[in-house]
């Protein structure tokens, strides 16, 4: 294998020891963010003795995790064909891809360059239009059911329901209004855009978005939403995996509290998302007195079912993605 590969040419050899680097920079990454977190094993064992059956809560959460992404997939699936016609399996490919990466590097240049480095044709363009997309159909969901359930949790805690809570409620409200106007005029826009001087450069990344029909729009929507009510659902189990008992509706609308702020807030490099949703759970759970150990055990939970082990199984097609050197 070492004399296959300095028999390659130079532009080949760059390009597998950037991939050898990206993939052991990765599993580095992975055991450093491990030893970071305070995850008590004993605490959870303690914890798991007290709930009646915590295994088939935990089974149900780990057998979720392919649907999950398979939504993802999905959505990624539909928003491509405008751009390149390829498999499903292909999509789920690059968006394993794009978790595997997206777990390193900051906001959702990570989660794009895998999808974007998976495809075949050199429409490359195109396709970060379509990732940002995609990415944006899930942030509106989010923010939408985020703002439903700030409605709902302002109405049962009342402490926080203030002029601030209020006002932050109405900006939620008219984000997810100014949503559906977009999507009405995104064609009309984008043409508007395009025949800008100045900013007409950056229109192969925007024009896409002004491509897709009202039905692609719909079913893109759809598999975001399914996917936002799934991991939903695993949050929920998780929490009953460690014996957290809330009436259903707080629940759901803490918990779509809780993905509102991972949502809006940057994933920075060294957080990789771990830490936001811990933090935002302990504010958004602190009225109804749950143990901070237990809420904690049952986020990192959700973590380790839905963002770790989707980057170690990426972490394959990260070595397959296609890079084409200059």
């Amino acid at each position: 294998m070492f004399s296959s590969v300095l028999s390659l040419k130079p532009d080949k050899k760059i390009i597998f020891f950037a991939k050898l680097f990206v993939l052991g920079g990765l599993v580095a990454y992975v055991g450093y963010v491990l030893r970071q977190q305070p995850f008590d094993w004993r605490t959870v064992y303690t914890q798991f003795k007290t709930v009646h059956h915590p295994a088939w809560w935990l089974a149900g959460l780990v057998l979720l995790i392919p649907v999950n992404w398979g939504l993802e997939a999905l959505k990624w699936y539909i928003l491509l064909q405008r751009v390149e016609r390829t498999t499903y399996w292909a999509a789920f490919q690059g968006v394993l891809a794009g978790v595997a990466l997206g777990f390193a590097l900051p906001a959702q240049l990570g989660d794009t360059a895998g999808r974007v480095l998976s495809l075949r044709s050199g429409e490359r363009g195109a396709a970060i239009g379509a990732s940002l997309v995609s990415g944006g159909m899930q942030f509106y969901v989010a923010l939408v059911a985020g703002a439903i359930a700030w409605a709902y949790h302002l109405s049962i805690v009342v402490d926080r329901n203030t002029m601030a809570g209020r006002w932050l409620l109405f900006l939620l409200l008219s984000l997810a209004v100014s949503g559906v106007l977009l999507g009405l005029v995104r064609q009309r826009l984008v043409r508007w855009l395009s025949g800008r001087q100045g900013i007409d450069r950056w229109a192969k990344y925007w024009n896409v978005s002004g491509l897709y029909s009202d039905r692609e729009i719909g079913l893109a929507l759809t598999a975001a939403t399914l996917r936002y009510g799934l991991f939903s659902v695993q949050f929920y189990l998780a929490m009953r995996a460690v014996g957290i008992q809330l009436p259903v509706a707080i629940s759901a609308s803490g918990i779509g509290l809780v993905f509102l702020v991972k949502t809006i807030t940057p994933a920075f490099n060294l957080l990789s998302d771990l830490g936001v949703r811990e933090a935002a759970s302990l504010w958004v759970f602190a009225p109804f007195g749950l143990p901070t150990a237990v809420l904690l055990t049952a986020t990192l939970l959700l973590w380790f079912s839905n963002i770790l082990i989707p980057v170690l199984v990426g972490l394959i097609w990260v070595w397959k993605l296609r890079i084409r050197w200059p």
